[in-house]
């Protein structure tokens, strides 16, 4: 897999992946995205560079390495546009590449790149409790969980009773970890 900066061409591709109900389960209603909201809130914020790591992407289209068949995207965002201190680690993949690595893979990789080479003090990531999947991910990638917590949303889905878990790992860890 390799991950690219978005471009304006991939508005197709993430209205295809944001347009299936299974990738869309636990994120935002539960239902697909529509065009329009992809067009005018989507894209424009994976299109959004970051000051404070020198202007690159937040979010990353990934790809297969051989084929270069979108795989979906990841994403590293400060939390604040001016600093980098503690970033949020997100990801989103196509439901026919679930199961093959991918989702450990990139945010991995995208862990390791928050302290390595941006500076990141604590990186922090977020999911529905009842997201086994996604926790799973978290856990691979080094993060480990803090907590769960219960926020009002416009739309309850199901599974949205139990709550979010916060998963995070901080530099001093993630070196510890390294080591060990």
């Amino acid at each position: 897999m390799r991950l690219r900066p978005f471009t304006p061409d991939d508005f197709d591709l993430m209205v295809e992946l944001d347009s299936d109900p299974e990738v869309m389960r636990f994120l935002d209603d539960g239902k697909p995205t529509p065009p329009e909201r992809v067009r005018d809130e989507v894209m424009p914020h994976v299109l959004h560079r970051y000051p404070v790591i020198a202007g690159l992407p937040g979010t990353w289209a990934a790809e297969d390495k051989a084929t270069g068949e979108f795989l979906g995207w990841f994403e590293l965002c400060p939390e604040d546009d001016d600093s980098v201190a503690e970033a949020e680690l997100g990801y989103r993949l196509r439901r026919d590449t679930w199961g093959r690595g991918y989702a450990t893979e990139g945010a991995r990789a995208l862990v390791e790149r928050g302290f390595a080479a941006y500076g990141a003090e604590r990186i922090v990531a977020d999911t529905m409790t009842v997201n086994a999947g996604s926790r799973r991910v978290m856990e691979k990638a080094g993060l480990r969980y803090v907590r769960t917590f219960f926020e009002e949303w416009p739309v309850a889905i199901e599974g949205s009773e139990e709550g979010d878990v916060e998963y995070a790992v901080s530099r001093e860890e993630w070196q510890g970890g390294r080591r060990a």
